[in-house]
């Protein structure tokens, strides 16, 4: 076994602390069109637009290098379900339930059969979260993209009551952390695990290692990476709605894994510790840190390690909210920021 590696990601190609930078450096132009409508700066999960008593909470997003993977084996309509669900999600963690879905797909030549796969896609995850898919834009960009190649993003809408939104605000050292299982990487930190698997270069070495058997897994590689993104919208949907409203915040875990979508939702002063003995890491985010030797501090700052929402709540309603999410796991607590890290982890090393 080689050195360990503990800035795989970005010699994958992905520069975390980039994107944070770029964010930085666009926020005073973003900022310079917002009016008294417009209730949350960068950072939030979905953007926030006043109507008087109800909010428009819109997020744009795309699926990333997992693509690759669906070009190399040929299948397509488990995007359309990552882009809507992710999409989903990030509105979600506002307090707010989808409205209506655009969609954007981009190639270098037209493949009716191919765009119409990843529309079905969108249409069977939209009508599960109840959600119109309006249109969106089908570009054909000669000279872009390689042959087979594509490119999609989406844009959601949805809406949540003024006095019910979910922002976090309310968080206090002392609450608890519970989170919702992934079920596999959703759309984040594939640029990792093509490097790790050797996906890149040859597009036939990539479908056979992609379809290989993998006993740790219980079934192909190819089928455990392309699990679609869930969605949690049924589940935490109907925890909304309890009159004694248990849910201070939540956290989508996407693009920066653990690390860097927990602080998105904590008010100043607050960090959050977790218990990494809570919850069992699934098969295939070990299978990545070994074969990979990437350094397992790295790990839980690009991959979900096996939690796809992060649920914050009083300790008194902790019940409450695990009664009604019968997967939910206690997974940590919020405790005082103290200069380190805004996520600490405790327990398996």
């Amino acid at each position: 076994m080689g050195a360990v590696v503990s800035d795989a990601y970005r010699q994958a190609g992905v520069d975390v602390d980039a994107g944070g930078r770029a964010v930085d450096l666009m926020r005073r132009a973003v900022k310079s069109t917002h009016g008294p409508r417009v209730l949350a700066d960068l950072g939030y999960f979905g953007g926030l637009f006043a109507l008087d008593d109800q909010v428009l909470v819109a997020s744009a997003d795309g699926v990333g290098t997992k693509l690759k993977l669906a070009f190399a084996l040929g299948t397509h309509r488990s995007i359309g379900h990552d882009i809507v669900n992710h999409c989903v999600n990030d509105i979600l963690t506002c307090g707010a339930k989808p409205l209506f879905f655009l969609d954007y797909i981009a190639s270098g030549k037209i493949v009716p059969e191919q765009i119409a796969e990843i529309v079905e896609g969108m249409a069977e995850a939209c009508r599960e979260a109840g959600c119109a898919l309006l249109g969106g834009e089908t570009a054909e960009m000669p000279g872009m993209y390689q042959d087979g190649e594509y490119d999609v993003a989406g844009f959601i809408v949805g809406r949540a009551e003024r006095d019910k939104l979910v922002l976090g605000e309310t968080i206090t050292p002392g609450d608890v952390v519970l989170a919702l299982p992934s079920n596999g990487l959703h759309t984040n930190g594939y640029s990792l695990a093509r490097k790790v698997f050797g996906l890149d270069g040859d597009l036939q070495h990539a479908r056979d290692r992609l379809q290989r058997y993998e006993e740790s897994l219980g079934c192909t590689l190819g089928e455990a990476l392309m699990e679609p993104h869930r969605s949690y919208l049924r589940e935490v949907g109907l925890l909304l709605d309890l009159p004694g409203r248990p849910v201070k915040g939540m956290a989508h875990i996407t693009g920066g894994g653990l690390i860097e979508n927990i602080p998105r939702i904590l008010p100043d002063g607050c960090a959050v510790e977790l218990d990494t003995n809570a919850w069992e890491v699934p098969p295939l985010f070990m299978l990545i840190e070994q074969e990979g030797v990437v350094d397992p501090a790295e790990m839980p700052r690009v991959f979900n390690m096996g939690l796809g929402m992060i649920i914050v709540t009083a300790p008194e309603q902790a019940s409450e909210v695990q009664d009604n999410l019968a997967e939910a796991v206690e997974v940590g607590r919020v405790i005082e920021h103290q200069g380190n890290s805004r996520v600490q982890m405790r327990g398996r090393q």
